[in-house]
């Protein structure tokens, strides 16, 4: 068994931490880590349902898909994950989360936190959410991937915002999030404590549990196998956003005092075909406004790029930017 107490706190990274690890050693492993602001989509779930696109993006909140499916997530320097990879010899293991969650309730009782195991594999703290989990079957490596959040001092504002109050606007076939009521686990907590503290005690309990344990600290040749697959896969927009299941979006806003309504049909991201319904622009405009859409991402720089810049519509001259592309998502 190793154990890793990983302070690098990039979202991107710490994704393709996980996948390396997955990949390259044959140890059991437990990972102890955080990332900055950030939120984590399930492998099956469509991004822009799921996020405050709006929010994120002026937020500078980073958007990462993770190996694992269940529901999305958000990460800050107040949550602390913990991961589990963990080979198995049967050939068909299954999906057991109370055998990886137990232990940390246990962690949690050691210091004075009565916590129960949910329906929806979560750990809650009388009655609210204090963690989510996932969990994914690596038949090919022969390993289970399990790993979860555990809230102690996160902004539940920024939580709360960066998820998203709009995913009614699409229409899929993805796999949904389940809102829930959220709290710290240092709001439990008789005597305050640090999150690096706490953190430590987390890595410190599975240290002691682990008597054969050892602790391991990723080197250089590690560290440039992990950017480099974050370059390559979570860095980018076809794996955070393109790799969402087809959907399709319509939306209905209020641009000049007048209607303006958009559908767009999606395949990877890409937009295949788009309505466009108003009150204030031509026909000609719209026809316009559909073509450029057609073969362009579902992403803010890419419709701005083509509605924005556009010297074909000049209705849309007396509105913002802000709110055309507001329209979109």
């Amino acid at each position: 068994m190793l154990l890793i107490n990983n302070n690098l706190v990039e979202p991107y990274f710490n994704q393709a931490l996980e996948e390396y690890l997955l990949n390259n050693f044959d140890n059991d492993i437990i990972l102890i880590w955080q990332n900055h602001n950030a939120v984590v989509i399930g492998k099956h779930q469509n991004t822009l349902a799921e996020i405050n696109y709006s929010y994120v993006k002026s937020n500078d909140i980073k958007v990462v898909r993770r190996l694992s499916g269940g529901g999305t997530v958000f990460h800050d320097s107040g949550n602390i994950n913990f991961t589990f990879i963990k080979k198995y010899e049967n050939q068909n293991p299954g999906i057991d989360f109370k055998k990886f969650i137990n232990p940390v309730i246990a962690f949690l009782a050691q210091i004075g936190i009565y916590a129960e195991f949910s329906g929806r594999n979560d750990i809650l703290i009388e009655g609210k959410k204090v963690s989510g989990n996932a969990e994914h079957v690596f038949h090919r490596q022969k390993k289970i991937l399990h790993h979860g959040t555990l809230l102690f001092s996160s902004n539940l504002q920024n939580l709360k915002f960066a998820l998203s109050e709009n995913s009614s606007n699409y229409t899929d076939k993805a796999v949904k999030s389940v809102k829930s009521k959220v709290a710290n686990i240092s709001s439990f907590l008789n005597e305050k404590i640090s999150v690096s503290e706490f953190k430590m005690q987390v890595f410190n309990f599975f240290i002691k549990e682990n008597y054969n344990g050892i602790e391991y600290k990723l080197n250089l040749y590690d560290i440039e196998k992990i950017e480099k697959i974050a370059e390559e896969k979570y860095k980018n927009w076809q794996w955070n956003y393109g790799y969402s299941p087809k959907y399709s979006f319509e939306k209905e806003t209020i641009l000049n005092n007048k209607q303006f309504k958009i559908k767009l049909n999606t395949d990877k991201g890409i937009i295949i075909s788009a309505e466009c319904f108003s009150e204030f622009l031509s026909k000609s405009e719209i026809e316009i406004i559909e073509n450029l859409l057609i073969g362009t991402k579902h992403d803010c720089d890419s419709i701005s790029m083509k509605i924005w810049n556009s010297k074909f519509l000049p209705s849309l001259i007396n509105i913002s930017e802000k709110e055309i592309l507001e329209s979109f998502f």
